[in-house]
């Protein structure tokens, strides 16, 4: 037997170098395809379905996300889970839609005190911050812990308030840096920012969000506008911090939420890529600052200057993950928290950044119209997506709680609103929602529901309007033509729909009167 064993150790070191690494490498292959995968979630800021070049834009460069879309799957028919910030964040980390959510509009927290005084924050921390989620509450980092990821945040919280239960180190993330509060972003030249529960000073004056150029000021001098742009740029320090994060975590899987508060109004960004853009775009008029936020004399360049730094940032971060050999088994998703906006001189008509919708006021950001919540969204895993395909799956953000949970092997919350769209990102067979329901107690009050391709509308409910308006989007994208006396039948469906799915928000901010919500005080 000794002799036989020592045979089999001879014939082993003869076999040829080039087996071995065959072997070696078929190896790392199944190590690879058995690993639980990182989870990368790139949340852009009021970015439109259009504002990218894989969704059609023709004046802003992209070419990293487009590279991202070619190398994965594009979805055309995903919404956010509101048409603002706060609550789109809270759908997307809880799983749960707007009926359901604990916020369901922007609300900050106003009975705290002068919470809009910039510098009465920077004195007293207390004041900064939006309403905070429930003690306890589920969110997909919390989720992923209990997977075994170890799990970080760079960017906008806008989900609580320090000194409070709901700030991320407390709601699941082991790492944040960044903006605690949705107030505080805006400016990209912030006094501080935090990290894991204390303030990371960057060395920044104040300059308060909303100052205007002085009286005496040239408007046509770039000089007139040096004092907006201070030491620290905020999106270069957080994303530092995330570069960090990956290479810190790059042995262990890693649930990585990148909420960049770009391109959110103020129009503020490297002065290379404004350059860049100036040249391209020629001269333009200055924005004065009289829809909010800082001026800026070159807003389309600048618009454009924020959006392809975000771009530059996400190649970056996709070199980084190749250099760490992990790359291709890290699920990266980009999308956006809603559609454009309609102030702070960001012009999204001229940019056409509604894409196939209107993104005028009253149609975009703030608004249940497509462009107000149908997102772009990519999402890119080498080793499990086939490179270069696309999928009209309708779905949304309550949706990534459950996909995550199916990647992460992990048990899905039974309270979620959400349908996993692993199956769709993999080519197996998709379940698909009956219908999806939006409500927003803000700019009037609006409820919505998508079933199959058809879209129904209810505004200005807090005036007493519950007529439902009804569109066809296979043929009315632009949701121009009001079909709902042609089709009672239909709107008796979306009624009934916004009658199940409304639950009465537990705070009286986000209740609606009319549709049968009694308001006890003001909390």
């Amino acid at each position: 037997m000794k002799n036989f064993c020592l045979g089999r150790m001879s014939l082993l070191l003869i076999v040829p170098a080039f087996l071995l690494n065959a072997c070696s490498i078929k190896n790392q292959q199944n190590d690879t395809a058995s690993a639980k995968p990182n989870i990368i979630y790139i949340l852009a800021d009021d970015l439109g379905y259009g504002d990218l070049g894989c969704y059609g834009q023709k004046h802003i460069e992209t070419p990293n996300i487009d590279k991202l879309a070619a190398e994965g799957m594009v979805f055309s028919q995903h919404y956010s889970g509101a048409p603002v910030c706060a609550p789109s964040r809270c759908m997307l980390m809880t799983g749960k839609h707007p009926g359901h959510a604990q916020i369901r509009g922007n609300d900050e927290w106003n009975s705290r005190g002068d919470v809009w005084n910039y510098r009465a924050q920077l004195a007293d921390s207390t004041l900064e911050g939006q309403r905070p989620l429930a003690e306890g509450t589920e969110t997909i980092a919390s989720m992923l812990k209990k997977a075994g990821y170890t799990t970080g945040m760079v960017g906008k919280w806008g989900l609580g308030a320090p000194h409070t239960n709901s700030i991320p180190t407390k709601m699941g993330f082991d790492f944040f840096t960044g903006y605690n509060c949705q107030r505080q972003a805006h400016t990209y030249y912030p006094v501080h920012l935090w990290q894991n529960g204390h303030k990371l000073l960057l060395g920044n004056d104040t300059v308060a969000p909303n100052t205007k150029l002085p009286k005496d000021a040239d408007p046509y001098d770039e000089i007139s506008y040096s004092d907006y742009t201070l030491q620290s740029y905020s999106p270069d320090v957080m994303f530092s911090e995330l570069m960090d994060f990956v290479e810190s975590n790059r042995n262990n899987p890693f649930f990585a939420y990148w909420a960049s508060p770009i391109p959110h109004a103020p129009l503020q960004a490297p002065k290379r890529w404004v350059d860049y853009y100036v040249e391209k775009f020629g001269t333009e008029e200055p924005y004065l600052g009289d829809k909010g936020y800082f001026p800026a004399r070159y807003p389309h360049a600048t618009y454009a200057a924020m959006v392809s730094y975000l771009d530059e940032n996400v190649g970056k971060l996709v070199q980084k993950l190749k250099e760490l050999g992990i790359y291709e088994n890290t699920l990266i998703i980009f999308t956006s928290d809603n559609g454009p906006t309609y102030n702070g001189g960001t012009d999204s008509p001229w940019f056409d950044s509604g894409g196939p919708f209107k993104s005028e006021y009253g149609w975009g950001k703030g608004f249940v119209h497509e462009a107000g919540f149908r997102v772009p969204m990519i999402a890119s895993w080498p080793a499990k997506i086939k490179a270069g395909s696309s999928s009209g799956h309708i779905s949304a953000f309550w949706d990534v709680m459950p996909t995550l949970a199916e990647v992460a092997g992990v048990q899905t919350p039974e309270d979620t609103d959400g349908i996993s769209f692993l199956p769709e990102l993999t080519g197996n067979e998709q379940p698909e929602h009956p219908y999806l329901y939006w409500e927003y107690p803000e700019y009037g009050g609006q409820q919505a529901v998508r079933m199959g391709n058809w879209k129904g509308i209810r505004k200005d409910i807090k005036k007493g309007n519950l007529n439902i308006e009804l569109y066809n989007l296979e043929n009315d994208i632009q949701e121009q033509n009001d079909v709902a006396a042609e089709y009672p039948e239909i709107v008796k469906e979306m009624e009934a729909i916004m009658v199940k799915e409304h639950e009465t928000a537990a705070l009286d901010r986000f209740k609606i009167e009319a549709l049968g919500d009694k308001i006890d005080s003001e909390n």
